[in-house]
């Protein structure tokens, strides 16, 4: 297919997301399945055009002064892609499968038309109703933070301790263009342009061989910062596909015993194949029974437990813009009681003198900083660790994510502006010693 033809295939593919209300990845399935002809350059050439216009979904269509989907496109190749006028004229040119030329309309629009004075929810590509929100955790750097969510993420990989070092996979991994994350001191990142394909790291031999996992670097830090020491008893109570469980494991080192589970055990499906290729073998799955409290042997002897909660996934859009167009209102009030219930589970399993570690991949401060003071405010025996103490994990490196990440009492919040990282909040927060 040609770059003009992929284009008309990415304005359908938007028309069908928006007319039948279906997530984009099954549209981008179907569209697959429908045009067996389309390489798989075509198609991911294609996918990248209909995430980037989903990024930038409320800022092109503003940018065009129209709503419809070819408007959005266009938008989107000249605020996310940096195309001008005349590059994107070049491709709309009306010639066969290719968009229809660009109206004068379009063309002024593109030449005068910007950002400067859109509502904050526009430039920053947030639905309205989140505005509110927003505004509590960021005040007026919402725009900005925002904004950054809305662009394209790197690859970053956490490298497995069990079975290799950084500086190795820095060499057998750099024809991908890896280089050392700023934070992690286990991490890698391989930036990607914005129409960029994603390499295929699961063909690589370091990831078949389990030495690298694919990990967002803020995902890396939650880990370290837990603290988890060889020979302790920890419990991950959210595991899901397990990418924490496997970090917890490489702090083990082995040592101790861990025990990974979920409430919803399809989430789990992925995490036996994932433990078994990183060669970890001190970690035990545990699927729900029934109503029945996975946790229930180990009730008061936990060093340490592991809250990855259940959240709006605000910290993620980066990676999955098509959810911030369908969460709805009424799901922060469905997380922040998931989130609660978890905690209150989390409590029950930690021994005196252990501790909590409590993650969000959450920008919202009603699931972050205010959710854990509601908890020590219930559980006077558990107090925060302060910030500074928490980042203590980091060493060299402690210093400078102070300055950088945002601070509250109960913990750290990462964003992509700050710490380059996907949105995540932690706290640590310790049962005082009877």
């Amino acid at each position: 297919m040609t770059p003009a033809a992929r284009l008309s295939a990415a304005i359908e593919l938007i028309d069908t997301i928006e007319t039948q209300r279906i997530p984009a990845a099954k549209a981008l399935q179907q569209w697959g399945a429908a045009h067996r002809f389309a390489g798989s350059g075509d198609r991911a050439a294609i996918a990248g055009l209909v995430w980037d216009v989903l990024r930038r979904y409320m800022s092109s269509a503003f940018l065009m002064d129209a709503q419809t989907a070819r408007a959005r496109l266009i938008g989107m190749l000249h605020l996310e892609r940096r195309m001008g006028v005349a590059s994107i004229r070049a491709l709309c040119d009306g010639s066969r499968f290719a968009p229809a030329p660009l109206t004068a309309a379009e063309q002024t629009a593109l030449a005068t038309r910007s950002l400067r004075d859109a509502p904050a929810p526009v430039a920053g590509d947030y639905p309205e109703w989140l505005d509110p929100h927003l505004t509590h955790v960021f005040g007026d750097d919402r725009v900005a933070e925002t904004a950054a969510m809305a662009r394209r993420a790197p690859l970053d990989l956490r490298v497995n301790t069990l079975k290799s070092g950084r500086d190795r996979l820095c060499q057998t991994l750099a024809h991908l263009g890896a280089r050392p994350t700023p934070w992690s001191e286990n991490g890698l990142r391989i930036d990607l342009a914005a129409d960029a394909r994603n390499p295929g790291i699961q063909a690589e031999e370091d990831f078949i061989k389990g030495e690298v996992e694919v990990q967002d670097e803020g995902s890396q830090l939650a880990a370290l910062f837990s603290m988890a020491e060889p020979g302790e008893l920890v419990a991950d109570l959210c595991a899901g596909a397990g990418g924490k469980t496997l970090a917890l494991a490489a702090m083990m080192e082995g040592q101790g015993r861990l025990i990974a589970t979920d409430r919803d055990k399809r989430q789990l499906a992925p995490i036996h194949e994932r433990l078994a290729r990183a060669g970890v073998h001190n970690a035990e799955i545990r699927s729900p029974k029934g109503g029945q409290d996975a946790l229930a042997d180990i009730n008061g002897k936990a060093d340490l437990v592991v809250v990855d909660a259940p959240c709006t996934g605000t910290g993620t859009w980066r990676r999955n813009p098509d959810a911030k167009w369908r969460i709805r209102p009424g799901a922060l009030e469905i997380r922040l009681r998931d989130q609660f219930e978890v905690l209150e589970r989390a409590a029950a399993s930690v021994k005196p003198g252990g501790r909590i570690t409590y993650i969000t991949c959450s920008v919202l401060k009603e699931e972050n900083s205010e959710q854990v003071a509601a908890f020590v405010a219930r559980h006077p025996d558990f107090a925060v660790v302060s910030p500074e103490e928490t980042a203590k994990a980091l060493s060299d490196q402690a210093e400078a994510f102070a300055r950088t990440a945002k601070r509250f009492d109960e913990g750290w919040l990462m964003t992509p502006l700050r710490t380059g990282t996907d949105g995540f909040f932690v706290s640590i927060i310790k049962k005082n010693q009877k």
